[in-house]
């Protein structure tokens, strides 16, 4: 199981049970070692940045950063307005719905021994991206998104025929101005795309 640090014994189990619901998501994408649920190969992307960016991430970190997309494909895009205010609604209730779905799971009698339910709402909180310009967690968990976005959805996205290039431009613009300073950094070194570059390179001006 992948982790950024080692994790005492209930917070794997906690783990564990985050990567059961992932396995659940129907919709199934090709990995390196084979089919797997989309779901389930965004997650471990997840960790990976989160071990690159804060290798001495939290627990409760690792744990939100692990469910930061739990149980998404309930609540797709199609089921609100194809618009700008759909879309954030669609987000706020994606993140909402997540935060609540795994405290309720994290209290589960299965993780023993019982993580304290400060951890539990920290878990939450994080998932819930709250005070992002200033809690340093939650920006972290913001830059990994971000990181995860670039790395495994960029390319397959900037191809969608409804997208041109001026706007998929601003979506890098907006993207690049979630991130820290570190985020970006890191994004520079990413191994992207000759399209992917050319790109970011139009975004930011360089």
């Amino acid at each position: 199981m992948d982790a950024t640090g080692p994790l005492a014994a209930n917070y794997v189990t906690a783990l564990k049970l985050i990567d059961e619901a992932h396995a659940q998501d129907p919709k199934v994408v090709d990995g390196k070692d084979g089919a797997i649920p989309y779901e389930l190969h965004y997650a471990r992307k997840m960790t990976r940045w989160l071990a690159t960016r804060s290798p001495e991430a939290s627990p409760t970190l690792q744990l939100a950063c692990r469910a930061q997309h739990f149980r998404r494909w309930e609540i797709p895009r199609s089921s609100y307005p194809m618009t700008r205010p759909g879309y954030l609604t669609w987000r706020a209730k994606l993140k909402s719905q997540a935060a609540s779905q795994v405290a309720e799971l994290l209290a589960s009698p299965a993780v023993e021994p019982a993580l304290a339910a400060e951890e539990i709402e920290r878990v939450a909180a994080l998932i819930r991206k709250e005070n992002l310009k200033s809690d340093d967690e939650t920006q972290i968990l913001e830059d990994v998104a971000c990181l995860v976005f670039l790395d495994d959805q960029f390319d397959e996205f900037e191809k969608k025929p409804e997208i041109d290039e001026e706007k998929i431009i601003g979506i890098l613009r907006k993207t690049w101005g979630k991130m820290s300073p570190q985020g970006q950094a890191l994004a520079l070194q990413m191994d992207l795309s000759t399209t992917a570059k050319l790109l970011i390179q139009k975004a930011l001006g360089i």
